[in-house]
């Protein structure tokens, strides 16, 4: 297994509880992997509307694959106003 820290921002440093979140995973691990585990471990991300996953400050795709050394951070919805 791998561990990932995750960035948190907006509503998502109140779901899980922090600015940084530590998830583990197996190797060749993808942002798809990524979003089931989250999900898993806080199911209340599902209901967040349009959560992104940037990977080294990329918006990433489900298949992208994900390294140790990647910075991942999750983008909430944004509301403006």
């Amino acid at each position: 297994m791998m561990q990932f820290k995750i960035l948190l921002f907006g509503i998502t440093k109140d779901i899980f509880g922090g600015r940084t979140h530590t998830v583990q995973l197996p190797p060749k691990a993808t942002v798809s992997i990524l979003k089931d585990a989250l999900s898993k471990s806080h199911p209340e991300v599902d209901g967040l509307s349009s959560l992104m996953i940037a990977v080294n400050n990329t918006y990433a795709q489900d298949g992208t694959i994900l390294s140790e050394t990647d910075e991942i951070a999750l983008i909430p919805p944004v509301s403006g106003g």
